[in-house]
């Protein structure tokens, strides 16, 4: 079966104006002005949702968001992708629908790029000029960071201990390529010019629930948006924004195999670190890949030593199994990063974005004659994640052939209106594209129609692989209204 899988991605927002609105306000407008919203009424159905919930067997204290109708309709807006557009705190951000493969994921999170551009043209339009910028990154420089989740769906009978002990280091050293990059050091942590990771110096401890204060590298939310007793959902939230596709496409795509491996009951190489966060911080400013990290039993390795140990077991894992063409092309390039960075990481210019981003600033001050504490150096580390294309400076790279590309950019404008085929995601965008004016709410599990009855019919969506393009196209090609829909269903 597939690995179901998707992404969420905090923005960063500032207002050009100082005196202007405050960023909640600021991120429920941007969010408002999205053109295409198949459904601006719908709201967001909190049912199956509990955030408390930790997966160690108990219900921490606090609130669960439970917002009135009114502002669930300012802070949500499903999206005929499938995704969804809300405001989480003081941020923009968007979810990707849930795919079935890296690359899929790459091409959805991409379109939320392009949706968050739109939204700041056509908030510009009505405001009557660009007040604000969007930034696809993890920090503002000034101590505070925002995240960026991945989420895996994974067999419940996993105990998560073994989840825990096998991708601890794996974590710890998976930024040497899906590292955003980063200019100087925050959150109290050693100085560094320029480091690989945006998110390791605010990583402060090893297993929590917590996402926005002593943030861990493995969280334990116990939240699957999917049947509980079957599924589990892994929620990391360790890893960096990326803009460079490569970058996001290693970082799922080899996470993804370690937990084929791990629900096949494969045995790992023991990499146990003796102290993982001060080595995530460590490997952060290994920009030379030298450097070595200490482990439990008393051996030294480097972060490309202990990449390699899990790229062997993978290659040893699928010398006997059933691969994908994805899974071969994530393992092929996955061997190839690890010898290049061995090499000289400077050969990885064109691919991964902590390399590119280095290359762009260091030639920069060079022509300039600066170094890295100017605050020009400082614009230069947001603006390479500027989500508008003729601003951003990845999107600069692209127009300029200079960073290599998996997608087509038609794939990304599909993925920004079209659902993935092969997910629950298929069935709830095309009710919101086809029945926008009847969907009364919609969420991760559920889409709620409104027919003019007295009560609002709820669809359930428990099974993340129900609700496909193949299992449910011709029902909702068949029904002209939301209450043909549910007449079928019905019978």
């Amino acid at each position: 079966m597939p690995r179901v899988l998707g992404s969420e991605s905090e923005f960063g927002i500032a207002a050009k104006d100082p005196d202007g609105l405050d960023p909640v306000s600021n991120s429920l407008q941007l969010i408002g002005h999205y053109p295409s919203l198949p459904a601006p009424q719908a709201i967001w159905d909190y049912e199956n949702e509990n955030p408390l919930l930790d997966v160690r067997g108990f219900e921490v204290e606090g609130e669960r968001e439970r917002p009135g109708p009114d502002y669930n309709r300012l802070l949500n807006k499903p999206l005929s992708n499938g995704g969804r557009l809300y405001v989480d705190g003081a941020h923009p951000e968007y979810s990707t629908p849930e795919c079935t493969n890296p690359r899929e994921l790459v091409a959805f999170e991409r379109a939320g790029e392009r949706i968050l551009a739109e939204c700041l043209r056509a908030l510009a339009s009505a405001r009557g000029g660009e007040k604000l910028v969007i930034y696809k990154n993890n920090t503002d420089g000034k101590g505070n960071s925002y995240g960026y989740h991945e989420n895996y769906l994974l067999a419940r009978s996993v105990p998560f201990d073994r989840i825990i002990r096998v991708l601890l280091p794996f974590l710890v050293t998976r930024q040497i390529f899906a590292g955003a990059g980063k200019v100087g050091a925050e959150n109290q942590t050693e100085p560094a010019e320029y480091q690989i990771s945006q998110r390791s110096d605010f990583c402060e401890c090893l297993v929590d629930l917590n996402t926005m204060v002593k943030r861990p590298i493995i969280n334990t939310r116990d939240e699957p948006h999917a049947d509980p007793a079957k599924y589990r959902r892994l929620h990391v939230i360790v890893g960096d924004s990326n803009m460079a596709e490569l970058s996001t496409y290693l970082k799922v795509g080899t996470l993804s195999i370690l937990l084929d491996m791990i629900e096949g009951g494969v045995g790992f190489p023991n990499l146990d670190l003796e102290d993982p966060v001060r080595a995530i911080k460590q490997v952060s400013r290994d920009l030379e890949m030298k450097g070595t990290v200490k482990l439990v039993d008393g051996r030294v390795m480097t972060a490309i030593g202990i990449q390699r140990a899990y790229l062997k077991a993978a290659m040893d894992y699928f010398a006997c199994h059933e691969l994908t063409q994805v899974t071969k092309d994530v393992l092929v390039r996955w061997e190839e990063v690890l010898d290049k960075l061995e090499q000289d990481p400077m050969q990885l210019v064109r691919e991964l974005d902590w390399v590119a981003k280095r290359q762009m600033i260091r030639s920069y001050m060079d022509r300039k004659g600066c170094g890295w504490n100017d605050s020009r150096v400082l614009l230069l580390d947001l603006q390479y994640h500027d989500v508008r294309p003729e601003k951003g400076l990845y999107y600069t790279l692209e127009r300029s052939n200079l960073i290599d590309r998996l997608l087509h950019d038609s794939e990304i404008v599909r993925a920004e209106h079209a659902p993935p085929t092969g997910t629950r995601a298929y069935f709830r965008g095309t009710c919101l594209k086809k029945f926008g004016r009847e969907v009364y709410a919609a969420s991760w599990t559920s889409v709620l129609l409104d027919v003019g009855n007295t009560t609002i019919k709820k669809i359930p969506l428990m099974e993340p692989l129900r609700g496909t393009e193949s299992l449910t196209r011709e029902l909702l090609e068949s029904s002209d209204s939301a209450e043909s829909l549910l007449a079928k269903l019905t019978a």
